[in-house]
């Protein structure tokens, strides 16, 4: 995973009438902490730090060039993961993000996406119970992905978590026996058949009203 520089300001506003003020000059809030330093309240460029999320993923390590810190004798350029990622649940934009110092060297506990490539014997259907995995790398040789192959996969395969191929230097966080994808055999035509006429037995349709109530005993 590959470094990505994004020029960031010192937050001096806070409460929900700074952070719209923010948001509508294309800002998002955000919050940098970790090491057992004090949290700096930053101001993301919108539109670029949704572009390198779009473009890398949420692994990306960060150099924040953090303008005006030289001035409070604070460090002008840190390197960060993002942690925690708050969206609007209707209107769909970044509210705020809080973002983890790292440091050269350092192993972090990430989650990586799993990607399934080929496809299984003929009649095979997958089901894909994990996508991603945990685990503690390099925070500057984070993978973007894993690849499980599934090529010509019989039915009744399963691939679990220990079994995945994971990157030099990558250590596996998530439980070994986790199942990630299994291969089962796709029913017959004649049984998706036979279950939708099920669906429908036993439904017994209303008495239709009459004018004087529910139904003729009724009145």
């Amino acid at each position: 995973m590959s470094e990505v520089r994004l020029t960031v300001e010192q937050r001096t506003e806070f409460g929900k009438g700074a952070a719209r003020r923010a948001r509508r000059a294309g800002k998002i809030p955000a919050v940098l902490y970790g090491h057992g330093a004090d949290p700096r309240h930053l101001s993301l460029p919108a539109v670029e730090f949704a572009r390198v999320i779009r473009d890398n993923g949420q692994n990306a390590v960060l150099t924040l060039d953090v303008a005006g810190a030289e001035k409070k004798a604070e460090k002008a350029t840190e390197l960060a993961l993002t942690k925690t990622i708050t969206v609007h649940p209707l209107k769909n934009y970044i509210e705020h993000v809080d973002l983890l110092v790292v440091h050269r060297g350092e192993k972090v506990t990430v989650d990586v996406p799993l990607v399934l490539t080929g496809d299984p014997a003929p009649g095979g259907l997958v089901n894909q119970d994990l996508d991603a995995l945990q685990v503690e790398v390099d925070a500057l040789n984070i993978p973007e992905q894993f690849e499980v192959s599934i090529s010509g996969a019989e039915i009744g395969t399963q691939i679990l978590a220990s079994q995945v191929q994971l990157t030099a230097g990558a250590t596996l966080a998530t439980d070994p026996e986790h199942l990630v994808v299994s291969i089962y055999e796709a029913p017959s035509e004649a049984a998706m058949e036979a279950e939708v006429d099920t669906e429908g037995a036993g439904v017994v349709e209303d008495k239709p009203e009459t004018e004087g109530g529910e139904n003729a005993s009724a009145e």
